[in-house]
């Protein structure tokens, strides 16, 4: 059954008051940052032709309906992450609607203690990455991964096989107290998802987010938007307006952020996200300090700037995970000869912003740059699965010295205690993260996005409305 927004959000109550002991919401528990949240599929949700956000909710009936081996839930373990935020967001809108203007305004940001993923963690990693997989496929599809045992036999409720737009899954932890919010990506047949209903409107925002100048490759490319001027001259104002628009995929992001947070008012709220969804899942976590944690992002931190996104007093609370031989994570899928060019994606931004885990891929396991390279499935299945490519290929990095001692038996008792040789075990399989200015940088230690393009005021729009803000 497909509900648009209200009555969702009545079907949704309902349920959760029937489900307490009558008396009011649901309770909430606080998330306990050491103690492992267990997750369900709640909710699929998407976006019609006219913008509206749509929910499709996984029924009770349906998992009272499951057979005892078809238990639909997995688990991850929280860890403690700050993160900023706003005072509101109606002071993040005016902030970011004057910056349009010219008018810088300084916000009262709040440091804030959540329970969040831990990124240091492999398994955590995985199970996200799976769950972003999953973003493009209903359950029961072919692709759709196992997350745990005997993961979601449920009917595949949700998705409006006309719909065009921005669409994932929701998952909820058991208590309430985390929801998780996966944005599928491009669905293209060349990168994943095999096309379908969302290629096109993924391909507008792909190409306007992530170009210089509206999808402007070279003289044979029909524009997405009226920026150019000549040469390599852009107008500012008029790229700005355009990623405005309240039918793009960011206020698309947004509003749906605010609905979740009316349905489940006191949970934490994550996002991950791939490629295109992993972007959206940063800049929507920008807005509102929310976790990330994407996989083969396109570089985002050009659109986020554009967007006006005021910027917190810290980005660490957003996680790009990439590995070195995926030219479109890494902003090398651009020129008129590129394979992107060549499919009509103009991917030309170069720069994430908050921190990166990059897994070199080209160096310690001798791939080449691919586009292959960029799905999804690679993450999964062959940089953090147990027994993929890199867990088995590059050794654990070189413990420091008074570790190297513990963990070389030279401690009494080494190899008898069971938490010391879990320890052991948790040595890092991921690489560590750093800040994305120090990864990217270039020889000066700063990342440029479209650095051979001029932006100004060349179409005399400066003093005009900007609309859909």
């Amino acid at each position: 059954m497909l509900f648009s927004l209200p009555t969702t959000l009545n079907a949704l109550l309902t349920f959760l008051l029937s489900s307490s002991d009558g008396s009011g919401p649901p309770t909430v528990v606080p998330t306990s940052h050491s103690k492992p949240l267990t997750f369900h599929l709640r909710h699929h949700h998407a976006t019609t032709k006219d913008t509206r956000n749509i929910f499709a909710d996984v029924s009770p009936s349906s998992l009272s309906s499951l057979a005892p081996d078809e238990e639909a839930s997995f688990t991850l373990s929280p860890t403690r992450i700050h993160v900023p935020r706003p005072p509101s967001h109606e002071a993040f809108t005016t902030a970011r609607l004057n910056s349009f203007y010219g008018i810088q305004e300084s916000l009262d940001w709040k440091d804030v203690e959540v329970g969040g993923p831990d990124v240091e963690d492999r398994e955590v990693l995985l199970t996200l990455a799976k769950m972003t997989s999953n973003s493009y496929y209903e359950p029961g599809h072919a692709e759709w991964y196992d997350l745990g045992d005997n993961w979601n036999k449920t009917k595949p409720f949700g998705w409006d096989p006309d719909a065009d737009g921005f669409r994932g899954h929701l998952f909820v932890s058991e208590d309430n107290s985390t929801v998780i919010i996966s944005v599928k990506g491009t669905s293209a047949g060349w990168i994943v998802g095999g096309g379908g209903p969302t290629t096109r409107k993924d391909k507008l925002n792909d190409n306007l987010l992530f170009s210089c100048c509206c999808a402007r490759v070279g003289p044979t490319w029909s524009t997405v938007c009226d920026c150019f001027s000549s040469g390599y001259r852009c107008d500012q104002t008029c790229v700005e307006r355009a990623l405005a628009d309240d039918g793009l995929f960011y206020p698309i992001g947004t509003n749906l952020y605010n609905n979740v947070t009316y349905m489940y008012p006191s949970a934490n709220i994550w996002l991950t996200g791939h490629s295109l969804g992993g972007a959206l899942a940063s800049l929507v976590g920008a807005t509102f300090g929310a976790p990330v944690v994407t996989f083969e992002a396109v570089p985002e931190r050009m659109a986020a700037r554009r967007l006006h996104l005021p910027s917190p007093p810290s980005v660490l609370h957003i996680t790009h995970v990439y590995n070195t031989a995926d030219p479109i994570a890494m902003g090398t899928c651009n020129g008129v000869s590129s394979l992107c060019a060549i499919a009509g994606f103009a991917m030309e931004s170069r720069c994430h912003q908050g921190q990166v885990i990059r897994f070199d891929t080209v160096s310690e396991l001798g791939w080449s740059v691919a586009l292959g390279n960029h799905a999804i499935k690679v993450i999964v299945d062959k940089l953090l699965a147990t027994d993929g490519d890199w867990a088995s290929s590059v050794p654990a990095p070189t413990l420091q010295s008074n570790e190297a001692a513990w963990f070389s038996g030279l401690w009494p008792g080494w190899g008898k205690d069971k938490d010391k040789e879990e320890e052991k075990k948790k040595l890092r399989k991921v690489p560590k993260p750093r800040m994305a200015s120090e990864v990217e940088g270039g020889e000066d230690g700063e990342c440029s996005d479209c650095f051979s393009w001029e932006f100004g005021d060349y179409k005399n729009l400066t003093n005009q409305g900007l609309l859909g803000l």
